[in-house]
């Protein structure tokens, strides 16, 4: 888990790279725009978020994500 404390704010232009390649390679779509559009919308969906949450010793950082079933303390 620590690893992926240190690099998931990678993971948002990885997701937007693959899916545009993916757009514009399988699907061949050929409007540039809408590869980035739709590119950029799934990754956003996909990608780890930063919520910060209130409790007794103060407010803390989780990072959530669609794959893990946990809630992960943003602290190292």
């Amino acid at each position: 888990m620590n690893l992926f404390k240190k690099i998931y704010w990678i993971i948002f232009p990885v997701l937007c790279v693959v899916f545009i390649l993916i757009l514009d390679k399988i699907f061949k779509i050929e409007h540039s725009w809408i590869q980035t559009l739709v590119g950029i919308s799934l990754a956003y969906i996909l990608s780890p978020k930063v919520k910060v949450v209130g409790k007794q010793n103060g407010e803390e950082e989780q990072i959530k994500w669609l794959f893990f079933k946990k809630v992960i303390d943003k602290e190292m």
